[in-house]
């Protein structure tokens, strides 16, 4: 199966921010002949304290969405938190990705299911990969047409998450689509004070590890300066070195 790959920031900052990956990855995708499914959430409904940045809200981060498909010609991925959020998301998105704190919501899985796009489901920090059927029959039977598993990393104590690769195996007896969260698995959360840090520089590994063990997709989020960003920055790539990582797994 040919791999996928997505990626795009964590959420929505800028519609500058947004044309500067997007761009990026219509580059790379001429470069690698991949199709590198564009990633960015219009809300993020998990930040680790109330001041945390969320985002632009579901009405203008939807339209500045369609405007990245409009432009670039891109397929989209955005995340939705509640089920109310799914109908008007799959009007403009091609993948609805549930959060995985929330894969186990039957009211999220079913309403994202209806939609008929594909559905990403995560899986939670506290689930092993075979506990991910039930969300997934929970899907597939509320007539999704495609269900993708992410593997993100499992709760380790506190403020740290390990990577069981045999998760992804696991997985891959359940759906036939499993991707590679690659950033998110190097996070540390809620240890930064009051904020997630993490460890980009593990990304690479992390990605080379999850091809050995099977996996058919790599989620990377990026940002063209990482430092600067308003959510989950120590753990994301910075773009210009994602078309290195891309070629490696390739």
């Amino acid at each position: 199966m040919k791999p996928i790959f997505i990626a795009g920031p964590c959420v929505i900052e800028s519609a500058e921010i947004l044309d500067a990956v997007a761009k990026r990855l219509v580059e790379i995708n001429a470069s690698l002949g991949t199709e590198i499914i564009f990633k960015a959430s219009f809300d993020k409904a998990n930040r680790t304290s109330l001041g945390s940045y969320r985002g632009v809200g579901i009405e203008r981060g939807l339209q500045m969405l369609a405007d990245v498909r409009s432009k670039y010609g891109l397929r989209l991925l955005t995340d939705i938190h509640e089920a109310w959020q799914a109908a008007p998301a799959g009007e403009v998105v091609d993948v609805l990705q549930i959060p995985a704190f929330l894969c186990r919501q039957t009211d999220l899985l079913v309403a994202a299911a209806k939609t008929g796009r594909t559905v990403n489901i995560k899986k939670a920090q506290f689930l092993s990969g075979a506990d991910m059927r039930y969300p997934y029959e929970k899907a597939t039977e509320s007539g999704a047409s495609e269900v993708w598993l992410t593997e993100r990393g499992n709760s380790f104590g506190y403020n740290n998450l390990v990577v069981d690769f045999r998760n992804i195996p696991d997985m891959l007896g359940i759906a036939p689509r499993v991707i590679m969260d690659c950033t998110h698995s190097v996070q540390r959360p809620g240890a930064a004070g009051g904020k997630t840090g993490g460890n980009r520089e593990f990304v690479p590994s992390m990605a080379l590890a999850a091809k050995a063990f099977g996996a058919n997709g790599y989620f990377f989020e990026v940002h063209p300066d990482p430092d600067a960003a308003l959510s989950d920055g120590p753990n994301m790539l910075r773009l210009d070195d994602l078309e290195n990582v891309i070629k490696t797994l390739l």
